[in-house]
């Protein structure tokens, strides 16, 4: 793939490797450098180029690499120059491999879910005019040994056939692990997982259950005042050193203030007597100072000779 800058210059190396910062390589020493905007605006043309012939290579509706994805994510993209061919003195690109560790969800063999971070294939692309010349191997041996990988522990999202056939071929890649989502990976790729793998924490039995959850329910904590009258102890001056405990009983009265102290026998039998009459029960005294009514009405009914008898 040929531009209109010198790519040689460009990138003074066979393979570059690019972050999302996408700042130009250094340069070799006694060539000319060019305003650094110009280099970095040189290094987007080319990315922006390479992901539009990957997404036609693929038959994606749009490409997956550009020069504001790789701004905005941090992936790495490693950029095969072809330094003997040299039209018109400026090079030519031949290929990319975009990487980058993404946090998935995965299954193993037995379907469990594992939550893991590998390095994920995202993007590889060479270009046609020089596939089958040992280049795409070239440049994923290279990333490879740079991310100090092994194939197996690969995650390769959404992969071409061209791709499997290329990781079958030179890798022995074949047999992959179902998964629900766009990536492959292989079998093996638990067992030597770079970073390790990280498992989801088990279901808790159902005997480790509490019956109630670790912060009470409000319910638990309501406290009960006892009836009348063993509510009417009096009340202490001093605050007590510890407050009486609150009950955690179920189907208890709602709160209607703080616990009383428990009243001995003799305070409780004192208060009864203690105890004033009922205000209707004073109207009805004040009323008929000769008795209750009930006796009223008894001697009224007698005759008056049986009156005189009592």
């Amino acid at each position: 793939m040929e531009f209109p800058f010198d790519v040689d210059a460009l990138f003074p190396e066979r393979i570059t490797v690019l972050d999302q910062h996408l700042r130009p390589p250094a340069r070799r020493p006694g060539t000319t450098t060019p305003a650094r905007v110009d280099l970095q605006q040189q290094i987007m043309t080319i990315i922006d180029e390479l992901g539009k012939a990957s997404a036609k290579a693929q038959n994606l509706s749009a490409p997956i690499t550009s020069a504001s994805r790789m701004q905005s994510n941090r992936h790495v993209v490693y950029i095969l120059k072809d330094s003997s061919a040299r039209p018109a003195g400026k090079g030519a690109i031949i290929g990319f491999i975009k990487v980058g560790y993404k946090k998935l969800f995965v299954l193993d063999d037995r379907e469990a879910h594992n939550e893991v971070e590998p390095l994920c294939i995202l993007d590889f692309y060479i270009h046609e005019s020089v596939q089958r010349h040992g280049h795409g191997r070239e440049l994923f041996q290279y990333m490879l040994q740079k991310e100090r990988v092994e194939p197996h522990q690969l995650a390769i999202d959404r992969p071409s056939p061209k791709l499997l056939k290329f990781l079958n071929k030179h890798y022995n890649l074949e047999t992959t692990v179902p998964q629900v989502n766009n990536f492959v990976i292989f079998e093996g790729f638990f067992a030597h997982q770079h970073p390790p793998a990280r498992k989801l924490p088990p279901k808790r039995a159902e005997g480790d259950i509490k019956p109630y959850s670790s912060s009470d329910r409000e319910f638990l904590k309501v406290a009960v005042e006892p009836p009348w009258p063993l509510n009417r102890a009096p009340r202490r001056s001093t605050p007590p050193a510890h407050p009486p405990p609150r009950s955690s009983s179920l189907g208890n009265s709602p709160e209607r203030g703080p616990l009383r102290p428990f009243v001995p026998e003799q305070e409780l039998l004192r208060s009864l007597r203690l105890c004033p009459p009922h205000p209707t029960a004073r109207l009805l005294l004040a009323a008929d100072p000769g008795g209750s009514p009930a006796q009223r009405r008894r001697t009224s009914s007698l005759p008056r000779s049986e009156e005189s008898r009592y």
